[in-house]
């Protein structure tokens, strides 16, 4: 794991002084992702620099440092992220006469790519992973990204200059680069509190999405060009594979083959020549993965814990007799409010865009935890989104089934009058029935009401401005998978026209977001198993009972759990990791929350309207509606909006 960053200056008018001292400024903003050395190659006659910050996992020698040449002297590589079947690739090698150096991913990566092409080498690694690399023969460099999006990679303009790099931070240190806010982007935030692919807060740099590579022509491209990335690998042909061809295993041979696919990742997983633990929550995806981690190793696996004083979100009462039963080297640290609660003004040093996925400051809580003890560790994150473990996701399905059976007029009818109630008295209301609804599920539901199809209810549930151009000042929201209806893929079921969004949304830009920088802040790698794309290939293979059977959530992934750990450590209902984000403001937040969402403040920056978030904000405070999810995007904004951005 590391940070990469570098640029081509089209003018071909810098000198390698410049060259070098420009690169090496912008790897300053990486030193967290690869605090343990610093390299850089330069180019004067193409105006070429690359920079690299290494966090050295494998092969801790110089022979593993970068940016690295290939044998040839003709291809030259700066990689970010881990290629985990390296060693069988390496023994392709075996008597074409290519002596390797060391032991690292990356040399064999660089040969492959001499030796057969850029897609090719793409479609034959397994790993997560974002690079660039520099073709002398052809004068171009090549930006590619792993197929799920575990690893990013920005580029962008900075007058003549193409820049690239690990985060948007770096990019913007560039002396040439006009850094403006995009608030189309913005808007796009506070319609899901990320960012999505392709968009940047910055305006003028972008996201490389998952599963592409980006060449550039350095003869060729004129500054400012619009450039087109180009899929090497596309989630949309996986899934029509696999319902064009089902499995017709029965289910014993199913769990057997996902357990065998598990396995297999996991095992790939651990290799490393530092210490390795992994996160453990004691739920289905993380219990698996570690299970499947000691039943291949011959020590006790280090897992790590993050436990509250508020028994609600409490996760160390799931994980420590799992921990136990499986006989795991575990460390739980209970957390009290006043240490969550400082950490919370520090997200946005380590999420250098803004980002409002509330569960960033447990799992930045929980990856300080580890870095004490160990330098990588897997997690147990992409479960859900490939085996079906939300519960909206279930609850959408039949929402939408039952509701397209009523009239529209009745159903847009009956949903102004739901809302026009306020969230506390269905709180109330709800507790007296003993219900495990809450107050705002249920105007989120008479949202769903009005609606028709499945992607406009499926934005409902998920979004939390619901007008955000009126929210951003001058804005106007872009058209992305979620808002174009026209991109899903309607052929497919509906539960696995979710799965697709969601794994094309909410995975990359969110979760693996969260956990990437949660992760590198503290200069720790995270991986993740279930994110294999060969699992990825055989579960989109599967028929629904094998994700949803009796009512329970990933079933097919229980059964293969419950080899390794019993029913009752496991069996309950799913809980989020979380905060009480809405108690707290109102509470021992409210001072640092009020300070950032000063009316006057606000207004004098020009970017939001302050009579919208102040009317969220007093609705919140008297308890009329939860608006924390709306609140906390604007505050993380905010927070950002005031971070030093400089190295």
């Amino acid at each position: 794991m590391c940070g990469i960053a570098g640029f081509i200056d089209t003018s071909k008018s810098s000198n390698d002084e410049f060259l070098k001292s420009t690169v090496e400024n912008i790897c300053r903003c990486l030193i967290s992702r690869g605090p343990d050395d610093y390299g850089s190659w330069t180019l004067p006659k193409e105006g070429i620099a690359l920079g690299h910050r290494r966090l050295s996992i494998i092969d801790l020698s110089p022979n593993g440092a970068q940016p690295m040449s290939s044998a040839s002297g003709n291809t030259i590589i700066v990689l970010n992220g881990e290629i985990y079947n390296f060693n069988e690739l390496r023994e392709t090698f075996c008597g074409s006469g290519i002596k390797f150096r060391g032991s690292s991913d990356t040399e064999v990566l660089l040969e492959l790519i001499e030796r057969d092409g850029i897609e090719s080498a793409l479609n034959q690694s397994v790993g997560m992973f974002a690079f660039a690399v520099y073709d002398k023969k052809t004068r171009t460099i090549t930006l590619a990204k792993d197929r799920l999006g575990e690893k990013p990679l920005y580029y962008g303009w900075a007058k003549n200059t193409f820049v690239f790099g690990s985060t948007p931070r770096a990019i913007i240190q560039h002396p040439d680069f006009c850094d403006r806010l995009d608030r189309n982007a913005l808007s796009l935030y506070f319609q899901t509190n990320y960012i999505p692919t392709p968009f940047c807060i910055h305006e003028g740099v972008k996201k490389l999405p998952a599963g592409t590579f980006l060449p550039f022509q350095c003869n060729d491209v004129k500054p400012g060009t619009n450039l087109a990335p180009r899929a090497y690998w596309k989630l949309l042909d996986v899934a029509e594979k696999g319902q064009a061809h089902p499995s017709a295993e029965t289910d014993s041979e199913t769990i057997d083959q996902v357990e065998f696919l598990l396995k297999r990742s996991v095992l790939s997983q651990m290799v490393s020549d530092v210490p390795l633990g992994a996160f453990l929550s004691g739920g289905i995806d993380s219990s698996l993965v570690v299970a499947l981690m000691q039943s291949q190793s011959d020590r006790p696996i280090k897992t790590f814990t993050i436990g509250f004083d508020e028994i609600a979100y409490d996760e160390s009462q799931f994980a420590d007799p799992v921990a136990k039963h499986l006989g795991t080297d575990h460390t739980t640290l209970i957390v009290s409010e006043k240490d969550a609660i400082e950490a919370i003004p520090k997200m946005p040093e380590y999420y250098d865009e803004p980002f409002a996925d509330s569960s960033m400051v447990p799992t930045s809580l929980v990856a300080s935890l580890a870095r004490k003890h160990v330098t990588v560790a897997l997690s147990g994150d992409g479960g859900d989104e490939v085996f079906c473990g939300y519960n909206r996701q279930v609850r959408l399905i039949e929402m939408h089934r039952r509701l397209s059976g009523y009239p529209a007029r009745l159903r847009k009818i009956a949903g102004k009058l739901i809302k026009k109630v306020p969230t506390r008295t269905y709180d109330s209301w709800l507790r007296r029935k003993k219900s495990g609804l809450l107050g705002d599920q249920v105007i989120k539901m008479a949202s769903l009401m009005q609606l028709e199809t499945l992607e406009e209810r499926y934005l409902a549930l998920t979004e939390f401005w619901e007008d955000p151009e009126k929210l951003v000042l001058n804005s106007k929201l872009p058209s992305t998978l979620l808002t174009d209806s026209g991109t899903w893929p309607n052929d497919l079921p509906p539960l696995m026209q979710l799965l697709w969004i969601e794994a094309m949304t909410s995975l990359p830009d969110d979760m693996l977001v969260k956990v990437d920088r949660a992760g590198m802040g503290v200069s720790l790698e995270s991986r993740m198993p279930l994110l294999d794309h060969r699992v990825i290939d055989y579960a989109w293979s599967l028929d629904d009972k094998f994700r949803i059977r009796n009512g329970e959530s990933k079933w097919v992934l229980r059964q293969v759990l419950y080899r390794y750990v019993p029913r009752n450590l496991i069996d309950r209902p799913k809980s989020g990791f979380g905060m009480p984000i809405d108690v707290w403001l109102r509470g021992p937040l409210r001072d640092w929350a009020e300070s950032l969402l000063d009316p006057s403040v606000i207004k004098g920056q020009g970017i939001l309207n302050p009579d919208l978030v102040t009317k969220a904000w007093n609705e919140h405070l008297t308890g009329q509606e939860k608006w924390q999810g709306k609140l906390w995007g604007v505050l993380m904004f905010q927070a950002w909006l005031n971070f030093d951005k400089s190295c």
